[in-house]
């Protein structure tokens, strides 16, 4: 329970900006930081293994907390539309991979959940928020294309329509490439 009450608290914190940003997002037009990280089912995934591939990268706070529920439910109800035009879906917190796991499994998410740990990725990215004590990766989102490029950056997500938000954009972008 204490636990459960520090992370709402950190919540209400970063909603006000609170807390040190940990590293600078990478720009628009730059390579996408790499990667080496675990997933819910303990297999390593790097960024290579989606070259040629255009890929979403959602980062999001803590498993099973309501807004990154909803978040995830609305990749997992898409996922087939990102298949249909050849996008990967990877979400990626630092929670680990038994927590991983559960929340998958509860949810019965399709797609890449991977855990950072130490934060190492979320800094490289730019969206880690260290209060020291916890860390959390800041809801935010990069659409990565085949040559792994960073093409878009959202700051500002909202998880109840940013899957949408993405999916449009990834059309967008995969018919003028096409």
């Amino acid at each position: 329970m204490k636990n459960r009450i520090l992370i709402l608290a950190l919540f209400a914190l970063s909603a006000f900006g609170t807390g040190l940003q940990a590293g600078e997002v990478p720009a628009v037009g730059s390579p996408a930081p790499g990667f080496h990280l675990q997933d819910q089912n303990g297999d390593w995934h790097d960024l290579a293994d989606y070259q040629g591939t255009w890929l979403a990268i959602y980062f999001y706070p803590k498993d099973d907390t309501p807004g990154c529920t909803t978040e995830a439910c609305n990749f997992r109800d898409n996922i087939y539309a990102f298949k249909g035009i050849g996008a990967a879906v990877v979400g990626i917190s630092v929670d680990d991979v038994d927590s991983h796991k559960e929340f998958s499994e509860k949810y019965k998410l399709p797609f890449i959940i991977l855990a950072d740990e130490d934060g190492a990725v979320a800094k490289d990215y730019g969206v880690l928020r260290d209060w020291k004590l916890v860390k959390i990766a800041s809801r935010q989102s990069f659409l990565v294309n085949p040559e792994g490029v960073i093409i878009k950056h959202y700051a500002d997500v909202d998880p109840d329509n940013h899957t949408q938000e993405v999916l449009n954009d990834l059309q967008g972008l995969i018919g003028e490439s096409g």
